[in-house]
């Protein structure tokens, strides 16, 4: 995956394709309703992945939502193109846990 930081209208183009991620300066961020349980599922599935693609969000479990955040600490803490392959992944996974979207 691209570890090269990107330019930012770069960034705000490829948040255009990922509906309900928002940036939080150089990061990427977005939470899915779902309640405990299932959200500890879901981050095992995630991090599953994760370890595949050697690429790692940051993540807060709470009773009722999931949130993650990723940027790129290789990348001196910027966003690469790898951070937005990585969220195209989580949304996949987290629909096929039946996450919601959530307001945070």
């Amino acid at each position: 995956m691209g570890k090269d930081p990107l330019p930012d209208d770069e960034i705000a183009l490829r948040l255009t394709e990922l509906p309900g991620w928002v940036r939080e300066g150089h990061a990427i961020a977005r939470t899915f309703g779902i309640r405990y349980h299932g959200g500890v599922a879901l981050i095992v599935s995630v991090a599953d992945v994760e370890r595949l693609v050697g690429h790692h969000a940051d993540i807060d479990l709470r009773w009722d939502h999931v949130r993650f955040r990723i940027t790129t600490h290789d990348a001196g803490h910027r966003l690469t193109a790898a951070d937005f392959e990585l969220a195209a992944r989580i949304d996949r996974i987290a629909a096929a846990h039946q996450a919601q979207p959530h307001n945070s």
